[in-house]
């Protein structure tokens, strides 16, 4: 029998808006760099993961919910990837800054004509958090790996709901997450099942790790959560859990040296697709979608 998915919590509502349209519009001034600098806090421990898995010379790659495309890119120039194909349902901030060997295709990994081809990596950061369907979605990208191709996830850990101290940061990020699971169905609560869910979709040589960066007074990470709250205020305070004054609060915990809070960390899981690695034909990569 199936087991109900670990990513729909019974009898909570969750909201049916969308990233991207009821909160963090990418039109708004600013977005891009506010997604930089997740990056700037991330991309290294990325990089780091996806060199140890093999990425690199030959490999074709699949980058889903790209944003602006630092992954993308730097798995071509840093890595040596043979190509990308960088996936999102808004491609502005990728079409602004090309590389060589970098695809950029406008899509909805959730709607049923998405099928680009196989790929020796899969990855996706800060995504499916975000969608519903997150045990269909894991299947999906699974099948999208050729051959001893892997599938790598990243999504956020949250360390500060549970047995944390009750001061205004800790607040203010539980009210967060709380605003985003209403407006647009965000639920980080499932994330520690990754390794589960990679398996029972049928890889192997399942494993994860996490990584939390530290909170300093100026860093990208808390520059990044102090963008973040300003973005998603009004979803923040709905939840009637804090007010304006709260959040101006944890915004200057952050900015202070005094700061000893912790940020939430990110969950890198990974499993392959059994078989020998193999060097993809040019019918392996048709375009499906």
């Amino acid at each position: 029998m199936e087991q109900p998915d670990p990513s729909h919590s019974a009898g909570e509502d969750t909201g049916d808006g969308r990233y991207g349209e009821a909160v963090f519009p990418a039109e708004r001034p600013g977005e891009d760099e506010r997604i930089d600098l997740g990056a700037l806090a991330y991309d290294t421990t990325t990089f780091a993961r996806l060199a140890a898995l093999g990425a690199g010379p030959g490999w074709r790659c699949l980058d889903v919910g790209a944003g602006t495309g630092t992954v993308a890119r730097g798995l071509l120039e840093g890595l040596g990837v043979t190509s990308v194909l960088a996936v999102d349902r808004d491609v502005r901030f990728l079409a602004a800054r090309p590389v060589p060997g970098l695809t950029v295709r406008e899509a909805d990994v959730t709607g049923p004509g998405f099928g680009p081809g196989r790929f020796h990596l899969v990855h996706a950061r800060f995504v499916l958090m975000h969608l519903p369907e997150r045990r269909r979605l894991i299947g999906r990208l699974s099948e999208l790996l050729a051959p001893g191709g892997v599938l790598v996830l990243s999504d956020a850990a949250d360390l500060t709901s549970a047995g944390a101290a009750d001061t205004p940061y800790t607040r203010v990020m539980r009210a967060m997450w709380q605003g985003l699971r209403d407006t647009i169905g965000t639920d980080v609560t499932w994330v520690p099942g990754y390794p589960r869910l990679l398996r029972e979709a049928g890889l192997t040589s399942v494993a994860a790790e996490l990584y939390v960066p530290p909170l300093l007074p100026g860093s990208a990470i808390s520059r990044f959560w102090a963008d973040t709250w300003h973005r998603a205020r009004e979803a923040i305070t709905a939840t009637g859990l804090v007010d304006d004054a709260t959040v101006e609060e944890a915004v200057r915990c952050l900015e202070s040296p005094d700061c000893a809070e912790l940020s939430p960390g990110m969950l890198t899981a990974w499993g392959r697709r059994p078989g020998p690695a193999h060097t993809p034909t040019t019918l392996d990569f048709a375009d499906n979608s």
